[in-house]
């Protein structure tokens, strides 16, 4: 489903990725796992083109797609949910979801709220007053809102409690059971063990392994080295 080939991404003068190439298959659920600057949301950027690659190609569907607009991804079929949320604040939660462009009836905000029931509490309560875990699953349904074929998962579980992250490990293994394929990029690497099938292991912006979950956690250099396990 989506096939990033040898991608070379800058900020500004800054060579950020090194000829990154990952795949992601129909109802998977992969892992991009590294170290806080690893360069796992800059992988994430360049896929929905918010920073487009200088080199290399991003296939999702088997349409190049590299360097697009990111609304257009989004109408394509990506969700993206970013490590910094990204809630609109002063609407409510509602009207978060009301605003996504669907692509298909596949996820109403009916469904949404079956996922995540405490949204449904507060439908009515402004994003920017919600906890960290709220707005969390506020941007996932928002990302879902698009019903999408593969989402963008940047650091779901940063800064947040031990029992939300549970929830969410939860919700996303509702996501795949669903069949919508995932690439999740996490710090949080016992989290992510638990929701993925492969991994990938970036670090300084290359890819420095590739691999099974039963590979990755029989790999002790690989684990000392780059993630710190």
């Amino acid at each position: 489903m989506l096939d990033v080939k040898g991608i070379d991404t800058y900020y500004g003068l800054s060579h950020i990725l090194f000829d990154v190439t990952l795949k992601v298959g129909a109802g998977e659920v992969v892992g991009l796992l590294g170290r806080n600057g690893a360069g796992k949301s800059t992988t994430m950027k360049s896929i929905m083109g918010i920073v487009p690659p200088r080199k290399g190609t991003v296939t999702f569907n088997g349409e190049n797609v590299t360097g697009g607009k990111p609304f257009m991804l989004f109408r394509k079929g990506i969700g993206y949910v970013p490590d910094d949320r990204r809630v609109f604040a002063d609407l409510c939660v509602d009207d978060n979801l009301d605003i996504v462009h669907q692509r298909s009836k596949e996820w109403d905000k009916e469904r949404v709220y079956d996922l995540f029931p405490a949204l449904r509490e507060i439908k009515a309560r402004r994003a920017g007053h919600l906890s960290g875990g709220e707005q969390q699953m506020l941007t996932i349904a928002r990302a879902l809102m698009g019903s999408p074929d593969l989402l963008l998962l940047d650091e779901p579980t940063e800064g947040l409690a031990p029992l939300i992250v549970r929830d969410l490990e939860q919700q996303i293994s509702k996501l795949r059971d669903a069949g919508i394929s995932i690439l999740l990029s996490e710090q949080n690497v016992r989290s992510a063990l638990k929701m993925i099938s492969r991994a990938y292991v970036i670090d300084n912006g290359r890819i420095r392994f590739e691999g099974t979950v039963e590979e990755l956690e029989a790999n002790e250099e690989v684990k000392k080295k780059y993630l710190m396990v």
